[in-house]
């Protein structure tokens, strides 16, 4: 008997502070007026997404004692974004990367129930923790917390917050004005945790949101971080976006998920994705390298270049070789806040390698960095893109994908236009929403449900 076809689950990544954008495109807008956010989620509404997705930033990153302005600066406050999505969408789920690091369960825990409350049970929470003392300086915690223990904080941060969620159950509200009795449970909302992070107990004060519990993803790569979502995520924000890494990658987390008592389809792995379209094949290739030269300018280049000489490059010309000096390996960086500067630990092993390719290729230094960085993971006629992204789910590369594009607002609009279509003609992706809830849009079970398992506990109805 033949296999249905899995469906195709897709999202938006509202592109902020990262080296995708192309804020010089005659197309781009402004990254934090409120038309930009409206114009992007009303694009995935309309293509019948299931969420969208903003990523945090906490400080603004440095490059030499300055500003590092060669990409879109600044990111206003997530939780007033979302909330204010929630007012000018109906379906669209609303995601949120919030650090586990720099706040209080509790805190976070009641600006997720209001969010689920204030959308009708769209809020989902990435949770992530932060590796950089430079981000904590704006927190008074630079460096307050070693590495290797911000898994088991996040742990332990996620654990409180559930128990928040939980100490209403959803029955307690019984508002009846025969009788003036508004709760049936005097002792709705109490908790009491006591741990190695966290002391808290008190009243939770936000009644139980439609979804119970905001989705939970998580964006770690390392083993903790399969481990983690394994253990407790809904869905992976996931970097593998080809198809061998990506099918390696999904094998590995969906075989962790039996030791915590989790089926295969509790859990979503759903990596970013980037993309050119074109009338065809060969005019996306062209328009492709086109698109890569305005995401890497000659001073990108050069910045990206000090991530591993770790030294002032600006006198060099970026359509000129590669510096014949070696980087300096001193502990102090020229970059911060970039997660870059962990990538090449080994400075003068990359240089090495990247002299040699540049050699061998008779690359500038523009050229080298442009070539070595992230390529769009989809370049094609729409035909192309849907066949290949089709491809992705129905092999178990992947469930779906957060589809990141270049250009803001209006990124998105030509691929709802032209790929949508062509997914739902193959029968692979939905014309309307089924549901309401975020979790309906995922195929999750609500925390109710008599079979929902996150972890090793079971949550009775």
């Amino acid at each position: 008997m033949t296999e249905p076809l899995k469906q195709v689950h897709l999202a938006a990544h509202f592109p902020g502070v990262n080296n995708t954008t192309v804020w010089s495109d005659p197309e781009a807008g402004s990254h934090i007026d409120f038309s930009s956010f409206v114009h992007f989620a009303r694009t995935a509404e309309r293509a019948r997404f299931d969420f969208l997705f903003l990523a945090e930033g906490l400080r603004l990153r440095e490059h030499a004692g300055r500003i590092y302005d060669l990409d879109v600066v600044g990111r206003p406050d997530t939780f007033t974004v979302l909330a204010a999505l929630a007012a000018v969408t109906d379906r669209l789920g609303l995601t949120g990367t919030i650090n586990s690091t720099f706040n209080e369960p509790y805190e976070v825990a009641r600006q997720f129930a209001s969010l689920d409350h204030l959308s009708a049970g769209r809020a989902a929470w990435n949770v992530v923790t932060s590796w950089d003392a430079f981000t904590g300086e704006n927190f008074r915690r630079g460096g307050f917390l070693p590495q290797e223990e911000r898994y088991s904080r996040a742990k332990e941060f996620l654990a409180t917050a559930h128990e928040l969620f939980d100490s209403w159950h959803g029955d307690e509200i019984v508002a009846d004005p025969a009788t003036g009795t508004f709760l049936r449970d005097a002792k709705a909302g109490a908790f009491v945790h006591t741990g190695r992070h966290f002391d808290i107990h008190g009243r939770f004060d936000v009644p139980r949101s439609p979804q119970g519990r905001p989705v939970i993803f998580q964006a770690g790569d390392s083993e903790e971080g399969r481990e983690f979502a394994a253990a407790e995520a809904d869905a992976i924000f996931s970097r593998h976006s080809r198809l061998d890494t990506g099918r390696a990658f999904y094998a590995d987390v969906k075989a962790r998920l039996a030791r915590y008592g989790r089926r295969p389809e509790h859990l979503l792995i759903l990596p970013a994705a980037t993309f050119v379209l074109a009338d065809t094949d060969a005019e996306a290739e062209e328009r492709a390298r086109e698109v890569r030269r305005l995401q890497v300018s000659g001073a990108t280049a050069l910045r990206h270049l000090e991530f591993v000489w770790n030294r002032d490059l600006s006198a060099y010309n970026p359509e000129g070789p590669l510096p014949d000096i070696d980087p300096d390996t001193g502990e102090e960086h020229l970059a911060r806040g970039r997660a870059q500067t962990r990538e090449y630990r080994d400075r003068l092993a990359t240089a090495r390698e990247w002299r040699e390719l540049a050699a061998a290729h008779g690359w500038s230094i523009r050229d080298l960095v442009i070539h070595t960085g992230n390529r769009q993971s989809f370049v094609g006629s729409p035909a192309t893109v849907a066949a290949a992204i089709d491809e992705f789910v129905q092999t178990d590369a992947s469930d779906g994908f957060i589809l990141v594009p270049h250009v803001t607002p209006g990124g998105l609009d030509e691929f709802a236009d032209t790929v949508v279509p062509l997914l739902q003609e193959r029968g692979v992706y939905r014309t309307e929403y089924e549901g309401t809830t975020l979790r309906e849009h995922l195929g999750l079970d609500h925390p109710d449900h008599p079979d929902h398992v996150r972890g090793t506990r079971r949550v009775a109805s």
